[in-house]
């Protein structure tokens, strides 16, 4: 029962966030608070948990409606709070046997009592109307008679206290037998043993020495209300209390049994006296409450009618007045069964800093931990990211090249491709989202992946030999088991990755873990090797990481074999298959590697660039480029720096062979032709290329 609770509490909470558009809290929530499979993340499904269709819509057709449930709920309790007295019965008078009322007047009195929202069949329907039921109950607002001075009208006995309304003929003779049966004592002249007195015969306790009042409110049991029950004012003192008692007991007796009667019917059928003395507080508490759950045949208060009060989901400890809330469908936005949330521990950052400096005292550079993915602002270059500083330009230029794949290759539009490059800030955002899980979901031999989580506070106080930095120890770690999962993962967190702190560092947490740190040492010849070299450069192994989903050392196709001699040999490891993104390196033109054809005709028409210690991004816009090794004529590319502060695109014309060459081209110095021609005729040998009135990148 208080885990139901405690989720619906939860989900209103988070309506509200969400609502209100505050990611980044919802994101705290729910590493500090994560959802199960009891959550409730439909709205629909909240609002019928709480009975809030109705206010709900009226809200919806106000001029100015509010966002979240939660809004609607403190305003309408702010509403009803004002007329809080209200809610009790206009007329005070009660029935006295002492003052002998005649039936025609206790039918008056009857009729005198009236709703603040709506008349009692206006609430319950036909089959409680005040004009044409005799035997209808009051209902929540019935008050108490103001006590008479006197001791005579103090030892009366009031039917509307007990929410016991009769017909006129028969009201005399069960007031007689009610007297009977209680066996009324004189009272001494003791105000404060009177009122205790009283008090306790009006609740049903009966048995046990008297109390004092402030004894009696310590041991009082608090009323237990289901979740449809009306607005109860908590009273403040003894006699206020008389009346709120008597008016929760008045609600109940409105309510039709399983059986088909009335809980009144059945108390009047018994003898008070016997009843009241053989039965305790709590089974006399249970006879006037009725679970509406039981009661869904009856007829039910409606929605708008309600005091907010009444949806306050208190500890309750009868599970089963929302026993049906553990059985409303629950549509997670999450797989929650594939997902496993973790903390970041000493032993796991150990690891990470051991594969990625090599050493667990090194930390990120200031380059880095400022790095995000951030657009550029410049009209036509919005697709790009912006590098702050060197360092973390190989990971920039991976993520940019999937980034351009999404963008001009997977996406169903009929804009032309030039067009296509001027996207929306949801469009980029998007791309971003998408080539994220995919580099993550490759990492995992598309079998899983792990999301890391800027968490926001320390998770683990770092001891022995181990240099804190402060990024590391904040991460939660976040395991997914589908691509589907992943992507709505990553776009919930895309906001960590975009533009908050830390966020390229984030990802290749998230690629190394996804990979896990066993295997990334496996695919590297030398186990000892690093992630980020000397000057805080990305090494081939994180560059390969990302466009293939291994950490090889090598760039050639598969694997080769070095013998070592004496029968022994070294087995270097490279590509294994084509990749969707290539690369284009100008140590290739100096014969220092070779680039295989997995990276150099990859899947589509976007390569990374490596020229001179620096990572940037080459692309064409139409993808049959990419078909073959060869191109009959000229064709386009479009260069993209992130670290080169560029304020338009640069376009270049590559001319595949050595006929065709722009004009003037044949008379160059070869010493002062730019590292990327060079690196371009790596793919296409002998190729002319025209920058287009660009300035050469030299």
């Amino acid at each position: 029962m208080r885990k139901d609770v405690e989720e619906v509490a939860a989900a209103l909470v988070r309506e509200y966030l969400s609502r209100k558009g505050l990611k980044k809290t919802i994101a705290c929530m729910d590493e500090e608070l994560p959802r199960t499979n009891l959550s409730i993340n439909n709205r629909s499904d909240l609002r019928r948990i709480l009975h809030l269709e109705s206010l709900y819509k009226k809200n919806k057709s106000e001029e100015h409606p509010l966002k979240s449930m939660l809004e609607i709920m403190v305003k309408e309790q702010m509403k009803k709070g004002g007329d809080a007295k209200r809610c009790h019965l206009v007329d005070n008078r009660t029935l006295s046997a002492e003052e002998n009322v005649p039936a025609s007047a206790s039918t008056t009195t009857d009729a005198s009592y009236v709703w603040k929202d709506g008349d009692l069949a206006g609430q319950y329907g036909d089959s409680l109307s005040l004009s044409e039921s005799s035997s209808a109950v009051s209902q929540l607002t019935a008050s108490p008679a103001k006590e008479s001075p006197s001791p005579k009208s103090s030892k009366s006995v009031s039917l509307c206290e007990r929410g016991i309304f009769l017909p006129s003929s028969s009201q005399d003779s069960f007031l007689a037998s009610s007297k009977a049966g209680l066996g009324y004592e004189k009272k001494n002249s003791d105000v404060d043993g009177q009122g205790s007195r009283t008090s306790r015969m009006r609740r049903g306790i009966m048995a046990g020495p008297i109390t004092t009042s402030s004894q009696e409110n310590s041991r009082r049991r608090p009323v237990r209300r289901t979740p449809g029950s009306l607005c109860l004012d908590k009273p403040e003192d003894d006699s206020d209390r008389v009346s709120w008692m008597s008016q929760s007991s008045s609600l109940d007796a409105g309510l039709t049994e399983a059986d088909g009667t009335r809980p009144f019917e059945r108390a009047s059928s018994l003898s008070v006296s016997s009843h009241r003395q053989s039965m305790d507080s709590s089974e006399f508490d249970g006879l006037q409450r009725v679970k509406l759950h039981k009661n869904k045949s009856a007829c039910s208060p409606r929605v708008d009618g309600l005091h907010m009060a009444g949806l306050v989901l208190d500890d309750i400890e009868d599970d089963e007045d929302l026993c049906g809330l553990s059985t409303v469908p629950v549509s997670n936005s999450l797989p929650q069964h594939n997902l496993n949330k973790r903390p970041m521990d000493q032993q796991t950052a150990t690891a990470l800093k051991e594969i990625i400096f090599g050493s667990p005292m090194m930390c990120f550079s200031e380059e880095w931990k400022r790095q995000s993915f951030t657009f550029s602002h410049v009209p036509a270059l919005r697709y790009g990211i912006v590098q702050k500083k060197g360092g973390p330009c190989g990971v920039l230029a991976a993520v940019q090249a999937t980034v351009l794949q999404k963008l001009l290759f997977e996406r169903t539009i009929s804009d032309s491709s030039s067009e296509r490059l001027r996207v929306s800030d949801a469009v980029r955002t998007k791309c971003l989202t998408e080539a994220v899980a995919e580099i993550l979901w490759r990492a995992g031999d598309r079998k899983k992946a792990t999301v890391a989580i800027n968490s926001g506070r320390s998770l683990f106080t770092p001891v022995g030999h181990y240099r804190s930095e402060g990024v590391l120890e904040t991460i939660t770690c976040v395991d997914v088991e589908s691509l589907d999962g992943l992507k709505l993962l990553v776009e919930q967190n895309v906001q960590q990755f975009e533009s908050g702190p830390f966020g390229c560092i984030l990802f290749i947490i998230c690629a190394i873990l996804s990979r896990t740190i066993p295997m990334v040492r496996r695919d590297m010849d030398v186990p000892t090797s690093t992630l980020i070299g000397a000057h805080g450069y990305c090494t081939q192994e994180l560059v390969n990481l990302l466009l293939c989903g291994r950490a090889v050392s090598n760039v050639f196709d598969d694997e080769m074999k070095l013998d070592s001699g004496n029968g022994n040999f070294t087995l270097l490891k490279g590509i294994k298959e084509r990749c969707n993104i290539g690369l284009l390196s100008l140590f290739e033109h100096y014969n220092i590697c070779k680039v295989g054809s997995y990276l150099k005709t990859p899947r589509f028409p976007l390569w990374v660039v490596c020229s001179e210690s620096h990572f940037s991004v080459l692309f064409s816009l139409y993808e049959d480029l990419a078909s073959s090794p060869w191109s009959p004529r000229e064709f386009d590319l479009y260069y993209y720096d992130g670290l080169a502060n560029q304020q338009e695109p640069i376009r270049l014309t590559v001319y595949p062979g050595s006929a065709v060459k722009p004009s003037g081209s044949e008379d160059v110095d070869t010493d002062l032709i730019p590292p990327l021609e060079l690196c371009i005729r790596t793919r296409w040998a002998d190729a002319g290329v025209s920058w287009n009135e660009s300035e050469p990148i030299l």
